[in-house]
């Protein structure tokens, strides 16, 4: 028997059913591209305006005042952790421990307020010492990140053999000339992605300062939303921008992890 094939049915009558749906598809996508360009151009003209009211310097300039505090205090308590004095090793570790277990935030609160009134103890003034958000905040970084680098400075010194040290003492080196001319320049070679990696996340976190009414980044465009009415927008905004820079950074670290790989080790 041959089958008779009902009207719609084929290639002839599947393109023909196909073109409604291919058309309410293009209505819903133009639809969509109109929303958001009108949106745009509602939202662009604020984007803008927090571009101008904000450096590039103003975005960095905590992120490296607390990197470069942080790595050099991270430094010497993870050379204090690796002592042979146990008292110097459990004071290091404390330290580590206690900022590590606490929340960022409210490190953020403890030095904002306990920072005068510890200035002015070691002054010994009668009124507190007028220190500053932006102080405070450089003081609270620097000293928080440094528990963080401070671990990742250790892993980097263990992971030098041994027998270079007692190479450095052979040559007649003390103990600080030989960390600071063999270990050291080895440890940073290769724990450097990693504390890059380190600063990033750094630069995600100067992000909290706003709650100290520190105009940075997120809090000039915490103020545009909320005198424009745009929060979603604005807030999509400053993730689209840490993201991008984020990633660019990590991708960039990937690239100098490949160039410091010693040959045979990868």
């Amino acid at each position: 028997m041959i089958p008779v094939l009902a009207a719609g049915d084929g290639p002839a009558g599947a393109s023909a059913g196909l073109w409604p749906a291919l058309g309410v598809a293009m209505a819903k996508l133009l639809a969509l591209v109109g929303l958001v360009a009108f949106a745009g151009s509602r939202v662009v003209p604020r984007m803008l305006e927090l571009a101008a009211r904000l450096r590039s310097r103003e975005l960095f300039t905590l992120t490296v005042l607390a990197m470069t505090g942080g790595i050099i205090l991270g430094t010497l308590l993870a050379m204090m952790r690796l002592s042979s004095i146990k008292a110097v090793s459990m004071l290091a570790g404390g330290y580590v421990n206690l900022m590590r277990s606490v929340p960022l935030l409210l490190v953020i609160f403890w030095f904002y307020f306990l920072v005068p009134y510890i200035g002015a103890w070691i002054i010994g003034a009668n009124e507190p010492v007028k220190v500053g958000a932006i102080l405070s905040s450089v003081i609270t970084f620097t000293l928080f990140e440094a528990a963080y680098y401070c671990e990742i400075m250790r892993a980097g010194i263990q992971s030098i053999p041994r027998g270079q040290v007692w190479a450095g003492y052979a040559l007649g080196l003390n103990y600080w000339q030989t960390m600071g001319q063999i270990v050291l320049p080895q440890a940073f070679r290769n724990m450097m992605p990693v504390l890059l990696t380190q600063t990033i996340i750094l630069f995600q976190d100067t992000s909290l300062v706003y709650v100290l009414s520190i105009t940075d980044f997120l809090g000039a465009a915490s103020k545009v939303a909320q005198r424009d009415g745009r929060l979603v927008e604005m807030y999509l905004f400053v993730a689209l921008v840490y993201f991008v820079i984020s990633y660019f950074l990590s991708y960039q670290v990937k690239r100098l992890q490949v160039k410091l790989a010693v040959p045979g080790r990868m």
